[in-house]
């Protein structure tokens, strides 16, 4: 399993743990290929019944089978994997619509996922406490430019360009919850004629 290797002294970014069983009356799971082994570990220290109450969303990595069917495999009562986040999320959208006070949410992946998945939670109500995160895999960044507010996903680089506005970015560490990204921010507006080397930092 990757482990996390998020950066503790960002003090805007959410903080991150290990997922572990809480009382509830349905337990939802949201995981990218990189939490779902985070999945696997829990549904196998579950008790007796527990499996019946779980809903799990999985977003595979192209090609991939066997964690799908491992996660199949665990018997819970309902499991869909779909292309995409953006599939994930608004699956997950209409899920909780439906879900009783009482539920919890458990995400697991990279943070771009982690992300999104909490700001969906809080929009359909889902209160801070039965949210639960574990980070796993890449450091990718998800990036708005402040300027164009584009969406920049898997940003591995600093500085990095903006697809739509062409505008060479400062990746801050500053972190919005509300949005699930960190801030891009021109880092030659004064000389837009300066050369500045692009390295890969967030790998």
């Amino acid at each position: 399993m990757s482990e996390s290797l998020i950066e503790e002294s960002i003090l805007s970014r959410p903080k991150y743990g290990q997922l572990a069983i809480a009382p509830g009356l349905a337990h939802y799971f949201v995981a990218d290929a990189s939490g779902a082994e985070c999945v696997i570990r829990v549904a196998q220290t579950a008790p007796k019944g527990f499996m019946e109450k779980v809903h799990i969303l999985y977003v595979p990595t192209p090609g991939e089978n066997a964690l799908i069917t491992a996660l199949y495999a665990l018997g819970a009562k309902r499991f869909e994997h779909v292309p995409t986040i953006d599939a994930a999320i608004a699956k997950l959208g209409d899920w909780l619509s439906e879900s009783k006070m009482g539920s919890q949410l458990y995400l697991a992946g990279t943070e771009g996922l982690i992300g999104r998945a909490v700001a969906k939670g809080e929009e359909c109500g889902l209160d801070h406490t039965a949210v639960q995160c574990e980070h796993r895999g890449s450091l990718a960044r998800r990036v708005q430019c402040v300027h164009c507010k584009t969406m920049i996903e898997k940003v591995t680089t600093q500085p990095v360009k903006c697809p739509s506005c062409d505008l060479l970015l400062l990746v801050r560490d500053h972190y919005s919850r509300r949005l699930a990204a960190f801030q891009g921010v021109c880092i030659n507006a004064e000389d837009p004629t300066e050369e500045v080397e692009i390295r890969e930092v967030f790998k």
